[in-house]
């Protein structure tokens, strides 16, 4: 009945959540599917459609050379990858257990673990994904070349990077108005599908079209991915840190958001809904 609390240090405290984020992203991947392999295949297979799908696009629309000299395929996945990464960020965020859940009850858990947990964990199955699908496309079909392989990595990691800010966003006001929420960032998602511009190549649009879609941070970030992959593509109308700090501006008002949302939160808010 009575207790006394330990004094930790901080490197205690850190390893503690460090603990807490490691198994809550076991738990987020084993949550496709009891079993982890399996659930993990799903995601490899949800990728080929994906790629599969815009290739038959792309040859009933007659759209098969690009502006870029090199593997029609690798041009594919440029755009594909960060695609999924991007999106896949966001929805895995905003399905994060907020202050609201049960499972907050729980001494140890916060909001920081859990928006953590489902973005590693997101971050995690698509890199795995990613190297399948090149070493299945590479042992099959042709032998995939990579001008700057860190540079397009880290292009990989600013769209899911920009999908956690976005997503943190969306979680903030998920409590507050739940179903707006979720709409939101559906339509944010499926907008992407044309407005990330990954079927198009940054340096042939006219300024009217650039307009449209260089608000977009995934937009930059896919046009730059380009230019770290082919070693003849040299982005012109696209930034690099445009993303980061958009990221970075969007994860600090998400986070002084969710924030102030766990403040006042209220389990009995989902009483009436």
């Amino acid at each position: 009945m009575f207790q006394t609390p330990a004094r930790r240090s901080q490197l205690s405290q850190i390893l503690s959540i460090g603990d807490l984020i490691y198994h809550s992203i076991v738990h987020n991947v084993r949550k496709s599917h009891k079993n982890a392999l399996i659930g993990l295949l799903l995601n490899i297979l949800q990728t080929i459609i994906f790629v599969a799908a815009f290739y038959m696009m792309y040859q009933i629309f007659g759209i098969r050379r690009v502006q870029i000299r090199g593997d029609f395929m690798v041009y594919l996945f440029t755009g594909v990858f960060l695609f999924m990464a991007h999106a896949k960020a966001i929805g895995a965020v905003v399905r994060a257990d907020g202050p609201t859940s049960s499972m907050m009850k729980h001494g140890p858990l916060n909001t920081l673990v859990t928006i953590s947990a489902s973005a590693l964990s997101t971050l995690y199955l698509q890199i795995v994904s990613l190297v399948t699908v090149l070493f299945l496309y590479n042992l099959i079909f042709h032998t995939v070349q990579i001008d700057d392989p860190i540079g397009a990595f880290g292009c990989l990691l600013l769209a899911w990077f920009s999908g956690v800010a976005v997503g943190v966003i969306f979680l903030s006001i998920k409590p507050w108005w739940p179903t707006f929420a979720g709409i939101a960032s559906t339509v944010y998602s499926r907008a992407n599908m044309v407005g990330s511009g990954k079927m198009f190549v940054a340096n042939t649009l006219s300024p009217k079209m650039l307009a449209i879609f260089s608000w977009n941070p995934l937009f930059h970030t896919i046009d730059q991915a380009r230019g770290f992959v082919f070693i003849n593509y040299n982005p012109h109308n696209s930034s690099f840190m445009y993303p980061f700090y958009v990221s970075m501006a969007l994860l600090v008002i998400g986070m002084m958001a969710e924030f102030f949302t766990r403040k006042n939160a209220s389990v009995s808010w989902d009483a009436g809904r």
